[in-house]
């Protein structure tokens, strides 16, 4: 995969910071995008070098158009193409639905969806040349199941199952995967000021006992991005450790 290169939006922490190290372990270089978190960007590309891997912080709000393009030219510019996005910046404000403002629905949808559909559309200019590519979203179970107090978060996520599955369906004949990878509880800031009794109610709805962690999702990811996974395209992945079985 040395010749490979993958870029993570929203990846200077969290569940991108995972796919980007993953993707980096693998031989992809790696294109670190970040909004405003630039020193964690800069953090992880050292990491990623003082393994042996190829990366680059570049930044971007890439629920803007223009960004979300210049973000795609600058990766070309820099490594001379793009065979695998991975769409995961995302932003979650809960929020009982008559509370959630007009600024915060438009803002919710904008960078959990809008981005996702900016990013794909610019990089699909650039995979279709080399009739190669895998483009993977990052949703969430909320996305499938909805959930009180996340209406607007809901609805992004679960836009990007109809966006990737249009995708699949219109660029697979070009050799162009789109996949989903729906997330349930992972290890985050958050959860890790659930307190106890909150934290016991979750587990008891997973069928593995615990929470997921980044590199469970990043190892999904990894698969997904990589050239075995050519008969794979238009699925929706749940990493959420049985909890949808339960």
């Amino acid at each position: 995969m040395n010749e490979q290169v993958a870029l993570v939006t929203g990846s200077s922490r969290g569940i991108g910071k995972a796919i980007a190290t993953r993707l980096a372990s693998d031989g992809f270089r790696v294109v670190v995008n970040y909004r405003s978190q630039q020193s964690q960007a800069e953090e992880l590309v050292q990491e990623i070098e003082k393994m042996g891997g190829n990366a680059i912080a570049i930044g971007a709000d890439v629920s803007r158009p223009d960004e979300a393009q210049s973000l795609i030219d600058q990766t070309v510019k820099e490594f001379g193409r793009i065979d695998v996005l991975v769409n995961n910046a995302g932003i979650n404000k809960d929020q009982l639905m008559i509370r959630i403002s007009d600024a915060e629905w438009h803002q919710t949808l904008d960078t959990n969806l809008g981005a996702a559909f900016y990013c794909s559309r610019a990089a699909i200019k650039q995979m279709m040349r080399k009739k190669y590519g895998r483009i993977i979203s990052i949703s969430s179970v909320v996305g499938i199941n909805g959930n009180a107090g996340q209406v607007h978060y809901a609805a992004a996520k679960s836009g990007l199952l109809g966006l990737s599955a249009s995708i699949a369906r219109e660029y697979g004949p070009r050799g162009i995967t789109s996949n989903v990878i729906a997330p349930g509880f992972i290890e985050s800031d958050m959860t890790a000021s659930m307190n106890d009794e909150h934290r016991d109610k979750i587990l008891s709805s997973i069928a593995v006992g615990r929470l997921g962690t980044g590199a469970d999702v990043a190892a999904v990811a990894a698969f997904l991005a990589s050239r075995q996974a050519s008969y794979v395209t238009g699925q929706v992945i749940r990493v959420d450790g049985g909890m949808s079985a339960l």
